[in-house]
Parts: C-alpha cells; sequence; structure tokens
C-alpha cells in the first residue's frame, strides 16, 4: 500500500482512539514513548530521564509528516486498513 498523503489521513481517521507505547533503555538514559491518534493526528508523548539528577522531561507534541509516515508504515498490520 502506498502512503500517500490522502491515505494517511484516510488511516488517522479510521483509527481514532488507537494507541501504542514504546519503551528504550540505554546507558543512562530511559524513555517512554505513547503514540495516540486523535482528532485525525497522531500525538507523541515522551517522557524519561538522563544520567543527570534534574534531566526528566515530559513532552507531548503533533508528530510531524514525516514521523506519521515513518509510524503508520511501521504499525500498518495494528491498525484498521478497511477499504484502503
Amino acid at each position: 500500500m502506498r502512503l500517500t498523503r490522502e491515505v494517511r489521513q484516510q488511516l488517522l481517521d479510521q483509527n481514532e482512539g488507537f494507541e501504542l507505547e514504546t519503551s528504550y533503555e540505554g546507558k543512562n538514559f530511559r524513555e517512554y514513548r505513547r503514540y495516540r491518534i486523535t482528532g485525525g493526528e497522531l500525538r507523541i508523548r515522551s517522557s524519561g530521564k538522563t544520567s543527570w539528577a534534574d534531566s526528566r522531561f515530559d513532552n507531548e507534541d503533533v508528530a510531524t509528516d514525516e514521523q506519521t509516515h515513518r509510524f503508520l508504515r511501521e504499525h500498518l498490520a495494528e491498525l484498521n486498513t478497511d477499504g484502503l
């Protein structure tokens, strides 16, 4: 399936409420990500910490077109693709 801008938007609209959580741990770094499709857009919340005492972070942003394209391509098997 080719993920054109129109197809990406249809996938986002069809999968309203889809959520996925991932985590990554490396040396002196830990990050948790929560991906959520809502309002026709992909939202990414990342939280975690590094080895510095004051380095905790918690951010939520709307995904860019490139991030959305990559996410949809990687998780296409988990999404509702009926009618596409």
